[in-house]
């Protein structure tokens, strides 16, 4: 019998949350809608001009790029403050505040200021016809990499890899004062610490997974570190929690096709654990890298010299 079940409780707490309007640029309007609802409207809204700039060919190659830090089009001249309009603006947050819960919106907000300067120093394109059922939005910048492609890419969960991070410093203390994203380490090394002294020599690992798209690859195969089949109830339930924090700052919609593609691919127990020594900092043992990946599903977490987290969800069969 499949044991995987994730608790929604925590993904549903964030979604009721009330976003800290004072970090945000625009007020959120309650109006129910999708992000891809407004992607049409955003698209239509466009110049001749704006659309030379940013709305690109379905099959061109930025659509599927994924980086630490870089923009879809030059952030000089065609950042979401410098090339909108203000009504086009209020349309291209609502379409990043659908992506999220309300306490992602709040985190990746302050991520956006501290790594930018702000939510208008970003940039986005749309890929495809957004009048037809193929079409993906990508919004892009420092730590930064979302999409919405209502269901466009096939057997890809968030529209495909995505990317976040966060650096209030460049090189952090060991315990990342001000990082948003700090707190899902905090969960992943409680796991470790439950861990017994077998489970934790398969699970700790020298050198980590290098920190470019690549680390973003769903495999089939020759996954690093301690197997979820081999962990006690309890060390699951942990791994569980840590998941649901990774998932939690995101819509239900994307969660719940994440969730669906994991399941199908043998859920918990077919997911590995590794976490790595290199650049431990404060070399206190509180593991500032690590990573969760199985068939279709990779959240590598690289926390030293700041947080760079690579994400791709969905199915490889």
């Amino acid at each position: 019998m499949d044991r995987f079940k994730l608790s929604r409780r925590t993904l549903l707490k964030a979604t009721g949350a009330t976003a800290c309007s004072a970090s945000l640029p625009f007020s959120v309007s309650a109006k129910e809608t999708t992000s891809e609802s407004l992607v049409k409207s955003f698209y239509n809204s466009l110049s001749v001009k704006q659309k030379k700039v940013m709305a690109f060919p379905w099959d061109h190659k930025k659509r599927s790029y994924i980086s630490n830090n870089w923009d879809v089009v030059d952030p000089d001249y065609y950042s979401v403050g410098e090339f909108y309009d203000s009504s086009q603006q209020k349309l291209i947050f609502n379409i990043f505040k659908g992506l999220l819960s309300a306490d992602g919106v709040k985190n990746y907000s302050i991520q956006m200021k501290d790594d930018a300067g702000g939510f208008d120093k970003f940039t986005c394109a749309v890929f495809g016809d957004p009048s037809t059922d193929k079409f993906e939005w990508v919004f892009t910048g420092r730590h930064l990499t979302l999409r919405a492609d209502g269901n466009s890419i096939a057997n890809a969960s968030f529209g495909g890899p995505f990317f976040y991070g966060h650096a209030p410093k460049f090189r952090e203390a060991a315990n990342h004062p001000g990082n948003v994203w700090w707190h899902q380490a905090v969960l992943a090394n409680e796991l470790y610490k439950s861990l017994d002294s077998t489970q934790k020599k398969a699970a700790l690992l020298d050198d980590a997974p290098g920190d470019h798209r690549n680390s973003a690859k769903l495999r089939t195969e020759g996954f690093q570190g301690l197997k979820a089949s081999s962990m006690t109830v309890e060390q699951k339930a942990k791994l569980e929690k840590t998941i649901n924090s990774l998932l939690a700052s995101y819509r239900k919609t994307d969660v719940d096709e994440a969730l669906a593609y994991l399941k199908s691919q043998g859920g918990l127990d077919a997911l590995h654990v590794a976490f790595y020594e290199e650049d431990d900092l404060g070399d206190y043992k509180v593991w500032d890298r690590w990573r969760i990946e199985g068939p279709g599903f990779v959240w590598y977490y690289r926390g030293s010299p700041h947080v760079h987290s690579w994400v791709n969800i969905g199915s490889i069969s």
